[in-house]
């Protein structure tokens, strides 16, 4: 369903296992930074009254995620910490920067719009594996309750995408986009991070 081209490694999870609260501090600040996309969103694009209704519920969610993620670190007695920086995100922006469609006002939106979706779809499959495999219970019913949300934001950023990308060959810059990101996977995998 996601269109994922290169599955996670699953001995990822055992890097995961070693050091919990590092996972949870990156999951915290991406929930947080999935929040400030969707204000940003909002900012920028209120003529779709459609688009501002989702991103507001999408917001949301993601701020009440930051609390439930924030919640774990405070009941196993760690604390939030500083926001890491996210290297694979910054990855799939300069991508799309240098793409075919940015030039445009609807290049620039499809490309915010397939920049979210791949973020979602990537942290739904890294829930779904934590959620599989992670030995620790409770996180594993945690990233279950999760991973369900994180497919529902994917599918919503892609059909806005198609819904406003006037002109753009959605489907042809998706595809692409999924071959550059499978390519950038090969790399990642290795920390304890949501996208590492």
């Amino acid at each position: 369903m996601l269109g994922l081209q290169l599955a996670t490694d699953p001995r990822w999870v055992k890097i995961v296992e070693k050091n919990i609260e590092e996972i949870l501090v990156d999951h915290a600040y991406c929930e947080q930074k999935a929040a400030s996309n969707a204000i940003s969103l909002i900012v920028q694009y209120p003529q779709y009254t459609d688009l501002v209704e989702a991103m507001t519920a999408i917001c949301q969610e993601e701020m009440e995620h930051f609390q439930m993620v924030f919640q774990k670190l405070k009941d196993r007695g760690l604390s939030l910490g500083f926001e890491r920086k996210d290297p694979y995100v910054n990855d799939l922006a300069t991508y799309l920067k240098r793409g075919k469609v940015n030039s445009t006002p609807a290049g620039v939106f499809v490309n915010k719009m397939l920049f979210a979706a791949m973020i979602e779809a990537r942290s739904c499959e890294r829930f779904k594996i934590l959620s599989e495999e992670i030995d620790d219970a409770d996180l594993r019913v945690f990233y279950r309750s999760l991973m369900e949300s994180e497919a529902r934001h994917y599918t919503t950023f892609l059909g806005f995408a198609r819904k406003y990308g006037n002109g753009i060959d959605v489907e042809a810059a998706w595809k692409e986009f999924l071959a550059f990101e499978a390519n950038l996977m090969a790399r990642y995998g290795k920390k304890e991070t949501i996208h590492g």
